[in-house]
């Protein structure tokens, strides 16, 4: 992981809640080579799932130059987990076992968000909490898009230009009255859940496809990034990669999460 705080890109490939999803990685990790980016970013929920830790974790780190890499709730989750939790959750128990040392030594070690640029400012839920949803108000059961003045107020001050986030695995672009821009690139690995916290709600994509977003400066020489307070402006992209989800969805199955077998096929939850 890069340590420069001040990188300076042209395009982005913004990746997120890969949740153990190796097979989708592999496939997204296939499609960014294609293209011509300057910089990944990984914006946490990284090894949380029934799929497959170890062998995505070992993917990671044959990128891990290439990767600039923030954690999420589910990363300190993993490293935070207790006896009580480890005994109530027999996929963190999976998890634990399956990961090496290693693995959870990087992920106590990941910042909990960072700045790209002075423009681009990362994060997983939102600036200040890695459990909030920074777009989506979920107070019906369904994600919808929070007012303008809602949104600001969760930025917290952060002016960037754009604001690449994750956590709700609903790829979304939306641009504020300020003209700032929050991009929520959708989840590599886990296309569709439901949770009981806040409130219960489902969040689901219906499509099995790893999703990704591709963030470029537009007018910017090659290289760098200019001010986007004048005459730059930004081009997004929301990316959905076909995988052998079916390789995925057995695996879920096979360590006792049928629920997560059939939102890996269907993006959708029971």
């Amino acid at each position: 992981m890069s340590n420069s705080k001040n990188k300076q890109v042209t395009t982005i490939a913004a990746i997120s809640d890969i949740h153990s999803n190796v097979f989708a990685l592999e496939a997204v990790l296939a499609d960014i080579k294609r293209r011509n980016i300057n910089q990944i970013v990984n914006l946490g929920d990284i090894l949380y799932g029934p799929i497959a830790p170890k062998d995505t974790y070992a993917l990671l780190m044959a990128h891990q130059n290439d990767i600039i890499t923030i954690r999420g709730n589910q990363d300190r989750q993993i490293y935070e987990a207790t006896a009580a939790d480890i005994a109530d959750n027999a996929t963190m128990a999976f998890i634990l076992e399956d990961l090496p040392k290693a693995a959870i030594e990087w992920m106590q070690a990941l910042p909990f968000d960072y700045h790209l640029s002075e423009d681009i400012y990362l994060c997983h839920g939102s600036p200040t909490d890695d459990m909030v949803y920074m777009l989506e108000n979920i107070e019906t059961g369904q994600p919808i898009v929070r007012d303008d003045a809602d949104i600001l107020a969760l930025l917290n001050g952060i002016e960037s230009a754009v604001i690449i986030c994750g956590h709700t695995h609903i790829p979304r672009t939306v641009t504020l009255s300020t003209g700032q821009m929050i991009v929520n690139t959708g989840s590599v690995g886990y296309p569709a859940y439901e949770d009981d916290l806040p409130i219960a709600h489902k969040m689901q994509t219906y499509s099995p496809h790893a999703s990704y977003a591709l963030i470029k400066c537009v007018g910017a020489e090659q290289g760098t990034i200019q001010s986007t307070k004048q005459d730059t402006s930004w081009q997004v992209e929301h990316i959905k990669v076909p995988y052998d989800y079916e390789a995925a969805a057995k695996l879920a199955a096979m360590n006792g999460r049928e629920d997560w077998a059939f939102a890996l096929r269907t993006g959708r939850v029971l």
